[in-house]
């Protein structure tokens, strides 16, 4: 079971970003393939992998700015918005799981980066994670580590290769 709750994209931001993205540009649905370079990519609207047959839409989303909206933080230069892939349709996601029993996108050898920012939105360090067998315990561990500084608002969990946002932890 994890110790942190890994968030979702907000279902209110995904019923706008399946309008207009976060570049302003119109949501454009397609269904993956069994052979698309697509399946098995992450789906930051239910935090699972895409499967074949899922109707999807790349959409460019911006994480920090969509929260610092919410909290009146001023991330500045901060901000950055990066392609996210979703569900296409609202009833096609179910949602994440209720109680995970492990965080998503945990595929042991993958390098992920847990990026903190304060209240302000703004870079307060950052930790090199590359997943484990146990992934759940040393993602806890890096949370943890993250969350001892008093400074740390959230933390972003990005995947290294592409620098892709693959979901987010706040502080409780």
């Amino acid at each position: 079971m994890t110790t942190y709750t890994a968030r979702a994209v907000d279902p209110a931001v995904l019923a706008e970003l399946r309008d207009r993205d976060d570049a302003g540009q119109p949501c454009v649905p397609f269904t993956a393939l069994a052979d698309a370079a697509e399946v098995g990519s992450p789906l930051r609207c239910c935090l699972r992998d895409v499967v074949p047959g899922d109707r999807i839409a790349l959409v460019s989303y911006a994480p920090l700015r969509r929260w610092a909206a919410a909290t009146g933080a001023r991330p500045g230069a901060y901000d950055e918005q990066g392609p996210v892939f979703v569900h296409a349709d609202a009833e096609a996601c179910g949602g994440p799981a209720a109680a995970p029993e492990s965080y998503p996108f945990d595929r042991p050898g993958a390098l992920r980066t847990l990026r903190r920012y304060d209240a302000e939105g703004r870079i307060v360090g950052g930790r090199l994670l590359e997943i484990p067998a146990e992934a759940t315990a040393a993602f806890d561990k890096g949370f943890a580590e993250a969350f001892a500084d008093p400074r740390v608002a959230l933390v972003q969990v990005r995947a290294v290769e592409y620098g892709c946002f693959q979901f987010e932890v706040r502080r409780a």
